[in-house]
């Protein structure tokens, strides 16, 4: 046993992650580059114009047609109850539901042409380099043979690029807003997805925890499950905040980093019971600098942002996680992730087999419309734009058929939908890809989530091709069978 500031604190397995966010608002790495290696996709613009990345993913997933691929042209029973407006590029429509969102589209690349053959919630195959989506391992998340997520293969071969030079980080370069994936809901066991993958627990992204109270309340039923409290994705109050899991709370005074460097001086003489690792010694080391990391503090301090940037964001749950998000890549995170998961119960957010056009009129379509446009206008304002990589990213789309439930429903759908990126090396006022005239099938320029990507690690200044090695020392690349799109390169 140990003494953790005049509790206990018992060390089963070795020094822990969340012993070392409770000790120091915890991250495993620091920050650096991974680029620089010559390959194929070296050759093509933007390698490595991205310093950073802010992933916002639609668990879920959205609507290609209520959202950046409109069929207004299409029978009822296709386009909807929504129509189409004009965009700041000229011949790109955007739904009538994201007004804000068709101001910025000449900042912006849409890929209207994604396409893959798995219809389920597969935010591993999304997100990560899993060839195949079998559905046990996507309901796994542990299982040893999944991939890692993206911003952990960015976090891993960035320390590798710094070790050598001894490079390190105030800020953690893989960060996951507004809370751990999967955690905040009932009715549904946990999906694959934003994790380590193979190459362990210490790469998951680090995340944060919601602390703050709802301003409007939802209902929300399950089969026999029933949920009656306050969605936070349709608002939240401004005195709300993040923190990162297990830390009491963003400001750290002096004598709270006295105290909890006595705290780790414990965890140090119990690390030396155990055998030596490097990943003992990146847990340690991290919460040190972290301790001691003023911009890092800062940057889940709201409170110096103004009112009109805070509404600008909106505030909402999904907004003020992506307004944080924005700040932690400000003071130098790498990448951070915003994913708009359910809340509450499953089968909620943007999976929309009932209740569709209620849900994309009081909830969903303002919420991205004010976040998404927020973001890039925030960015481009402050210089940023060009150096972050934005995505928006979901498992799939929805079915170009409106299903006669309640409220309407749209069902899975990978055949077409559609993304966007900016930033960091990204075509401005671009279009990639061609749908057929339901929004059902690609007719034009089909790319796969490999290739989405396989053009961010590009962007992030990382050769897509470069291998890894899993937990069986097998070469394994970063995402297979896939190519940069060089379309969506500006």
């Amino acid at each position: 046993m140990i003494r953790v500031l005049g509790g206990p604190k018992r060390l089963c397995d070795g020094l822990t992650r969340r012993d070392l966010l409770q000790v120091g608002a915890a991250s495993f790495l620091g920050a650096g580059l991974a680029g620089g290696a010559a390959s194929a996709s070296a050759g093509l613009p933007g390698f490595g114009k991205a310093k950073s990345c802010i992933l916002l993913f639609l668990y879920g997933s959205h609507s290609q047609i209520e959202t950046f691929d409109p069929k207004p042209d299409a029978p009822s029973q296709i386009r909807g109850e929504f129509g189409s407006i004009p965009s700041s590029v000229p011949g790109l429509d955007v739904c009538e539901g994201l007004p804000r969102l068709a101001t910025v589209m000449d900042k912006v690349t849409v890929v209207r042409s994604v396409s893959h053959p798995f219809p389920v919630h597969g935010v591993a195959y999304a997100t990560t380099g899993n060839p195949v989506i079998p559905l046990a391992m996507e309901l796994s998340p542990r299982d040893p043979a999944h991939w890692p997520f993206i911003g952990s293969v960015v976090d891993y071969l960035d320390g590798q690029a710094a070790a050598p030079a001894g490079g390190r980080s105030e800020v953690p370069r893989n960060l996951q807003l507004p809370f751990a994936f999967s955690s905040q809901r009932i009715g549904e066991v946990a999906r694959a997805g934003p994790y380590g993958g193979f190459l362990g627990q210490s790469y998951d992204p680090i995340c944060t925890e919601f602390v703050g109270q709802g301003t409007r309340k939802a209902k929300k039923t399950l089969t026999t499950l029933s949920w009656d409290d306050y969605e936070l994705y349709r608002g939240i109050t401004p005195e709300s905040r993040f923190r990162l899991g297990g830390l009491g709370g963003g400001d750290v005074v002096i004598d709270q980093l006295d105290r909890r460097r006595t705290l780790l001086e414990q965890l140090e003489a119990a690390r030396r019971k155990l055998p030596a690792g490097p990943e003992i010694d990146r847990h340690r080391d991290t919460a040190h600098r972290l301790l001691q990391s003023p911009s890092f503090r800062r940057a889940f301090d709201l409170d110096e942002e103004s009112w009109d940037t805070r509404n600008l964001y909106g505030m909402d749950l999904f907004g003020q996680a992506t307004l944080t998000a924005r700040r932690l890549v400000e003071a130098g995170g790498r990448f951070v992730s915003v994913f708009w998961d359910e809340y509450g119960l499953a089968g909620t957010g943007w999976d929309t087999h009932w209740d569709h056009f209620p849900r994309m009129k009081d909830e969903l379509l303002p919420g991205l419309d004010r976040t998404l446009s927020g973001l890039i206008l925030d960015l481009d304002r402050r210089g940023m734009l060009d150096e972050t990589l934005v995505v928006l990213l979901s498992e799939h789309g929805r079915t170009p058929q409106i299903g006669n439930v309640q409220g309407g429903g749209r069902d899975h759908w990978s055949r077409c939908y559609s993304i966007v990126m900016a930033g960091g090396g990204v075509a401005r006022g671009n279009v990639v890809g061609k749908s057929d005239k339901i929004g059902g099938d690609v007719v034009d320029r089909r790319v796969s989530p490999k290739d989405v990507l396989a053009t961010m690690y590009h962007l992030l200044g990382i050769d897509p091709t470069t291998m890894l090695h899993d937990r069986l020392g097998r070469p394994l690349p970063l995402v297979p069978d896939a190519e940069v799109i060089p379309e969506v390169l500006a």
